[in-house]
């Protein structure tokens, strides 16, 4: 069996000028990154803005388990088969992260016969955007400390600085950390961190931007610190704004590549869901959207972490709102079986594990939007545990179809494609998000905590109520909330499978975004830094020949 960089490095791709062709840009709105890579200029959008918009198809899944779900191969394969169907289909996806690339996850682009070329380049530097941004976040770091170190005019309150230092990659050392150490001249002595870059507020700035003047301004709303006397410093107040945005030029343009079979592909922007709000960018859907008559996107990972903030805070930004939902699921690990099992037919532990489906499906009706229910395919699944889950399914009122587009590309995704369409033509949704902006910020933190994740209740540290309390001070309570979660249990309790009840959601700090416009509100152990596990796949990557290995 070949491997995803076996297949992606024999396949035969088109110059991405041929494949920007069939959605009507021509190459003078194509900033070009080498044949088969390309940003997209800003003058596309003037000429495309006021075309009516396209269908808008969200792919989510299950809570993630270690046999994997597969969002982005459904949402490539969907679109691939879309796209043998003769229908005019486009997908929007999130770059990777280095740090779970060399980590545990490995790479983004899909696998199988339904994967984005040139898979090397995505999964590594691709077209620099995440250097941009992490740069950008450490030049305000600089700035401010620079600031200090010359005569701090602002009165910045070296205890109460919020702006942290940034990289794309997962170092757990970085979390905590002492800088200025040394002779005067190094800066002042201080406690600092640093956030992987996908957690970075300019990384949500970038994805929440409409364009430049959009991005400076919320660029300027960053609250770096607070003076002495309690009030914010901003980077405008920095004057960190013009040379920011510079760093940011080109990386606010959308970037266009490939599948497998040449169905175009917007991929922008990075944001984790479970520290951040988990969606590609504003512009490369709006974009898409324009370009095409269905759009094929994906949130990450589970649909009570990347579903709930694409409704409740990308929406919202955007003013757009998802057609239909196509829920992943894999169900067997969620009801108890050891990875080494999931090969064999276990309809006990499928039905003990598709109660965590069940919720999803049910979170998802909750914002009005019709749901067609996915597993993808693997060769150890039987026919007894398929027939159960379809007929589960549609028992809830949603479609079912096996995907198999792991091995077959989009000829694989067909009967997915039949049922998404079906779903788009007779079941028109009544999208609103669960809560309005007027709730307090506990009240929509109880709100999802409840009606998402199906907690009891919250709990805060004295600490989380005391920042609450001076955010909704500042002006900011009408901001919507991005929930810090683990993603490996609807509960902020990773061990929890399924669907656990009887517990309470622990919110131990909480802190405002003002550029990117939400609030982040930090639950039980979940960290901003990750670390690398015992065995990094970087330990498998290498070049051999001139040609990357081990990525996957």
């Amino acid at each position: 069996m070949k491997t995803d960089i076996e297949i992606a490095q024999e396949a035969v791709m088109q110059p991405i000028k041929e494949v920007a062709v069939s959605y009507g840009i021509g190459e003078d709105d194509l900033e070009l990154y080498g044949k088969y890579k390309a940003k997209l200029t800003d003058d596309l959008w003037e000429k495309v803005k006021d075309r009516p918009d396209g269908k808008l198809v969200l792919v989510t899944a299950i809570n993630p388990t270690p046999a994997g779900e597969g969002k982005t191969t459904i949402t490539v394969g969907l679109g691939e088969a879309l796209g043998k169907m003769g229908k005019n289909a486009i997908i929007a996806l999130r770059e990777p992260s280095l740090g779970p690339c060399f980590g545990i996850k490995g790479g983004a682009a899909g696998g199988g016969y339904a994967q984005v070329l040139p898979m090397e380049d995505l999964n590594l530097h691709f077209t620099g955007d995440f250097h941009a941004i992490t740069s950008a976040n450490n030049l305000l770091a600089a700035l401010l400390d620079n600031h200090i170190q010359q005569g701090n005019a602002l009165g910045i309150d070296p205890r109460q600085i919020l702006w942290k230092r940034c990289l794309d990659m997962n170092d757990r050392v970085l979390r905590n950390v002492v800088v200025g150490l040394g002779a005067k001249a190094d800066g002042m002595v201080r406690e600092d961190h640093f956030v992987i870059t996908v957690a970075s507020e300019i990384m949500a700035i970038l994805c929440l931007a409409n364009d430049m003047d959009d991005l400076k301004e919320r660029l300027g709303k960053i609250i770096v610190a607070y003076n002495f006397a309690g009030e914010p410093v901003t980077a405008a107040d920095l004057h960190a704004v013009g040379s920011m945005a510079a760093l940011l030029k080109d990386a606010l343009k959308p970037n266009m590549i490939q599948t497998l079979e040449h169905t175009g592909a917007l991929v922008h922007g990075g944001p984790f869901a479970n520290i951040a709000h988990g969606c590609n960018s504003v512009r490369a859907t709006k974009t898409a959207l324009k370009l095409c008559d269905i759009v094929v996107t994906e949130a990450g990972f589970g649909a009570d972490l990347g579903a709930e903030k694409f409704m409740d805070i990308k929406c919202r930004k955007a003013g757009i709102h998802p057609d239909a939902v196509v829920l992943v699921a894999t169900v067997k690990y969620n009801g108890g079986v050891p990875k080494d099992q999931l090969s064999e037919e276990n309809l006990d532990a499928l039905k003990r594990g598709i109660v965590n489906l069940e919720k999803h499906i049910e979170n998802i009706q909750k914002f009005g939007v019709p749901v067609v229910v996915t597993l993808n395919s693997f060769i150890t699944d039987t026919e007894a545990e398929y027939a159960y889950i379809k007929k589960f399914c549609e028992e809830r009122g949603c479609e079912f179809a096996l995907a198999e587009v792991w091995a077959k590309g989009g000829e694989g995704g067909i009967a997915l494609a039949e049922k998404v369409l079906n779903t788009l033509e007779n079941k028109k949704g009544n999208f609103k998000p669960i809560y309005t902006d007027e709730m307090p910020l506990k009240e929509k933190i109880k709100t999802i905590s409840s009606e998402i994740y199906g907690a009891d209740g919250v709990s805060y540290a004295p600490a989380a109520s005391r920042a609450l309390k001076r955010i909704e001070e500042m002006g900011f309570g009408d901001l919507p909330v991005c929930m810090a979660k683990t993603q490996y249990s609807l509960s902020d309790d990773q061990t929890k499978l399924g669907r656990p009840s009887g517990f309470t959601i622990n919110v131990r700090d909480a802190y405002v975004c003002a550029g990117a416009g939400f609030v982040v509100v930090l639950t039980g152990s979940i960290m901003t830094m990750p670390g690398l596990p015992k065995k990094p796949a970087a330990e498998g990557i290498d070049v051999v020949n001139g040609k990357i290995t081990g990525l996957f």
